[in-house]
């Protein structure tokens, strides 16, 4: 199913949806334009829906929505636990000093709305990454949150010398859309593993990331 934003559900059953996010949609309804729960609303015939994650606006790929309260409470214990695994893809035209490794700090708010990461272990976030050369002056990053804070992904690139491109914000370069992509998802349930993997459908930069760099940061990164 898909609205005219390119809003769809990829997976359904009687506890949840899996739904691609496109870029540019708020999470919910903003200065009039329908947001991405409303839209699912829209959609569907549901009358509850319970959104146990959200994505930024610039934002796009998977989004798990609980269909009930019990559901959308075992998400919580789920992500409480750390027990959800995910992944982003993003892009920078800034190569970092490090290929990989682990960035983590407090996170703090900032100024005009923005968060900066600091020495501090309150409100900790702590995210992996991995990275390649995409095409010249172009740089693609794997992220791998293990916790998840607001703005924790575009903090974490900044800290690093490489904003996300798109993502005025936090000093990435001018482009067409934030390069920030929830491409994988993973997590048990009702004793078995639910997994699903999404590129993104949108335009520009992203069209180049193939099959074999996703498949090359998991040989790597999960064997």
């Amino acid at each position: 199913m898909t609205d005219v934003r390119g809003c769809r559900i990829l997976h359904s059953n009687e506890d949840f949806l899996v739904v691609y996010k496109p870029d540019g949609m708020s999470f919910h309804a903003e200065s009039g334009e329908v947001g991405f729960i409303e839209s699912l609303y829209n959609m569907t015939s549901y009358t509850e829906l319970f959104p146990v994650h959200r994505l930024d606006k610039m934002t796009s790929g998977l989004c798990l929505v609980a269909l009930h309260k019990s559901a959308a409470q075992t998400f919580g214990r789920l992500f409480e636990a750390r027990l959800v695994q995910k992944m982003y893809v993003a892009v920078s035209e800034k190569k970092p000093k490090k290929k990989q490794g682990i960035i983590k700090g407090g996170m703090s708010p900032s100024r005009r709305g923005q968060w900066k990461l600091t020495q501090e272990l309150n409100n900790v976030a702590e995210t992996r990454f991995s990275s390649c050369s995409l095409m010249p002056g172009k740089r693609l990053y794997f992220l791998a949150p293990k916790t998840g804070k607001t703005h924790q992904l575009r903090v974490a690139m900044k800290s690093i010398g490489a904003p996300i491109l798109g993502d005025k914000r936090y000093g990435g370069g001018e482009a067409e859309r934030g390069y920030l992509h929830a491409c994988y998802l993973s997590f048990h349930w009702n004793d078995s593993v639910h997994s699903y993997f999404q590129l993104p459908d949108e335009r520009g930069d992203f069209n180049v990331i193939s099959n074999n760099l996703i498949e090359h940061y998991f040989q790597e990164n999960h064997d």
